[in-house]
């Protein structure tokens, strides 16, 4: 009997000692002491990769200790011992900001056209592999000014060198109500549509086209504050008719590969766009991608997107404020395949009809926890849909 209460007592000490804790990280510019938005954090133990919001903050959880690194492309990447952070729940890493100036305007034999294509030639060939994302994704909807539906969802896309993925949805929630005429036009968000883009790099057709350069001006420059990287600036040009978006694509000159791009359209450019009016049309008000990628030794994949979009709906008898800011953050990188059954297949476009399957908070440690701003949103929706 004595022995069995000594093992029941050595067991229950183990199962203790090996529960998981959950930390959250606040990770700061040394000097300005402000937060840092997208900066990676990458749990080495565990290979979690993380994401701070706006509040400079990650979450997560952990058995035992591990170190942890902080990168961002203006910052200079640093690797924190876990023995120096002395085991707190809660703590601050600092980064140093590069401050390599070297913004010169880089000259080339190469038109940056033809740059660009073999950029994205040779980074769409990387992503081509075969390998495996967990994702959090989530989408935030606005109603004439008013949050109005949410939902998040941790997810798996299967790439195998074939221009369709595999999906499979670990867990989803869904809050609020939409108003049926708008609710369709929602349905049009396809998680593996947008994941497809992403990786063939479809947002720069536009570029790729010969006719381009009588409606882009494109400059290449040395990154601010990288070294190692280049940007690329393109900016319709004011005569042009067509094109409003701008862009900037920062990009490894030596590895040939796109490191993040931005699009986004300034006011003055959607004054050239002719108000529609028949329905269903759509006026855009705002448009905004933001996306990364990782580079990883020989793993290249993609490592966040920020998307925000605004319109004006027009509807028979009224015009609805549209306001749509969806997320894609990879949480961990994988070359194995998962198992699954072919029921087990997402084919949804979007995670709007699915009926939400909760079975853990994570949200709390999915790679991008939500700000105090954000939570304030999510509970004011917190009804089933």
């Amino acid at each position: 009997m004595r022995k069995f209460i000594l093992l029941f007592f050595v067991l229950f000490s183990l199962t203790v000692f090996s529960q998981e804790e959950q930390y959250s990280i606040v990770v700061k510019d040394i000097e300005t002491q402000l937060p840092i938005e997208n900066a990676t954090v990458v749990i080495l133990k565990t290979k979690q990769i993380l994401s701070s919001n706006k509040e400079g903050k990650v979450t997560f959880m952990l058995t035992g200790g591990s170190n942890v690194q902080v990168s961002e492309t203006n910052y200079e990447t640093l690797t924190v011992r876990w023995t120096s952070l002395n085991g707190d729940q809660k703590f601050i890493v600092y980064l140093k900001s590069n401050n390599n100036k070297l913004d010169e305007i880089v000259l080339s034999k190469q038109s940056p056209q033809k740059v660009l294509q073999k950029l994205v030639d040779n980074s769409s060939k990387k992503l081509a592999s075969s390998y495996r994302l967990k994702v959090y994704v989530r989408e935030f909807f606005m109603l004439d000014n008013k949050y109005s539906y949410f939902n998040d969802g941790l997810v798996n896309f299967q790439f195998s060198g074939s221009p369709s993925t595999t999906l499979l949805v670990e867990q989803n929630r869904s809050y609020g109500l939409l108003e049926t005429d708008v609710s369709a036009d929602l349905r049009g968000y396809d998680l593996n549509n947008i994941m497809k883009n992403y990786n063939d790099f479809k947002y720069f057709d536009p570029l790729l086209d010969p006719k381009a350069k009588k409606e882009y001006d494109f400059i290449i420059r040395g990154h601010a504050k990288n070294k190692d990287y280049y940007v690329m600036y393109i900016t319709p040009l004011d005569k042009a008719k067509e094109a409003i978006d701008n862009f900037e694509i920062i990009y490894d000159p030596e590895k040939k590969l796109i490191i993040e791009f931005k699009i986004d359209i300034t006011p003055q450019n959607l004054d050239k766009l002719e108000e529609k009016t028949e329905m269903n049309s759509k006026n855009i008000t705002r448009s905004f991608i933001n996306v990364d990628y990782r580079v990883d030794g020989e793993n290249y994949y993609l490592l966040g997107s920020n998307e925000e979009i605004a319109y004006n709906l027009i509807l028979k008898d009224q015009v609805k404020k549209i306001q749509v800011r969806n997320s894609f953050i990879t949480t961990n990188f994988n070359r194995q395949n998962f198992t699954y059954k072919e029921s087990d297949v997402f084919k949804e476009k979007s995670l709007f009809n699915k009926r939400n399957k909760i079975l853990t908070n994570y949200w709390d440690i999915s790679g991008f926890v939500a700000t105090d701003e954000e939570k304030a949103i999510i509970a004011s929706l917190d009804f089933k849909l």
